[in-house]
């Protein structure tokens, strides 16, 4: 198993952790008693950075963390997240990063979590009405009090980054990042670099396309939202194929998976990086884990590399 340290205050994780959204929303169907195994498993094989956050359910997502964190907390690096609020009913209702907000809102993730403290706690967006300096003044109070050890952000420039370190030191940046979302490249991991934090990278396999299990909207259950996502087209799922085509070229090769190419890629960036593949799944979590192993050449890092000339149709959002 790799371990990534993130950031100056001592947080490690391991290099491929679990994103747990697509268990209560956003995906289609889901079982709780399924995803507590696939969660049992996670452990299992060392697979213990877990990623949450209230909105995802609303909020049933962290009592779900919380049944399979029972008896085993000291095992399992937590990650949840503030400011992107929803009401009870499901409802959006714009981001907050008050400070009165902050706090109200890690006492209630540490409630439903059944949990005294938070290992990462991330502001999830921006409140573009209040100072980066007065949430983070916030979040650095909560992490004195005890409550939370390592802080991070989310989807956040380099500017909004470097203000909020000087206030206390940030762990992690958590930016959408795969073979298909390139943009951070520019200058968000030259940035996370020079001030020496972490980066998680969330979606890392295209939200399922890179897996190449996706060819048409018939392949998405009723509900699930990437039929609402631009990149999900009929168009655009035909155009963008043509990536996926490029990556399963390398599979022949190495007699792995298009998911272990796509996420043996981001694990050779040359930054402090460690992902958060999501899955119901016990065989595909252990498909993610198993790509740590994958050992790409420099002709194949090559190749994926130019791919960033490869047009990508839909926007991410």
């Amino acid at each position: 198993m790799k371990k990534v340290s993130l950031g100056t205050a001592g947080l490690q994780v391991p290099a491929i952790g679990l994103g747990c959204m697509g268990m209560s929303e956003f995906y289609g169907t889901t079982s709780e008693a399924q995803n507590v195994k696939v969660l049992d498993r996670a452990v299992d094989i060392g697979c213990t950075f877990w990623d949450t956050s209230d909105m995802y359910g609303p909020f049933t997502n962290e009592q779900l963390l919380a049944k399979a964190l029972k008896g085993r907390r000291d095992q399992i690096t937590l990650a949840t997240k503030f400011g992107i609020v929803r009401r009870e009913d499901g409802s959006w209702n714009g981001t907050k990063g008050s400070p009165e907000y902050v706090k109200a809102s890690c006492e209630a993730s540490l409630k439903r979590l059944k949990t005294d403290h938070i290992d990462l706690y991330y502001q999830h967006r921006m409140d573009l009405n209040t100072p980066i300096e007065e949430t983070v003044g916030a979040m650095a109070e909560l992490v004195k009090e005890g409550k939370v050890k390592y802080l991070g952000l989310c989807e956040v420039d380099a500017d909004t980054l470097e203000r909020a370190n000087s206030v206390h030191p940030i762990s992690v940046l958590q930016t959408e990042y795969s073979l298909w979302t390139r943009e951070v490249e520019a200058e968000i991991l030259p940035a996370v670099k020079r001030l020496n934090i972490g980066f998680v990278a969330y979606s890392p396999l295209g939200r399922g396309f890179l897996s190449g299990a996706i060819r048409s909207r018939s392949d998405l259950e009723p509900g699930d939202w990437r039929l609402e996502n631009p990149r999900f087209t009929e168009e655009a799922i035909a155009k963008n194929s043509e990536l996926v085509d490029q990556v399963h070229a390398i599979t022949n090769d190495l007699g792995v998976t298009p998911a272990q190419v796509a996420l043996a890629w981001l694990l050779s960036r040359d930054v402090n990086l460690a992902t958060i593949p999501g899955t119901r799944k016990i065989h595909r979590l252990e498909e993610n884990w198993a790509s740590q192993e994958v050992a790409l050449s420099e002709e194949h890092l090559a190749q994926l590399d130019d791919l960033i000339h490869q047009e990508i149709a839909g926007d991410r959002y």
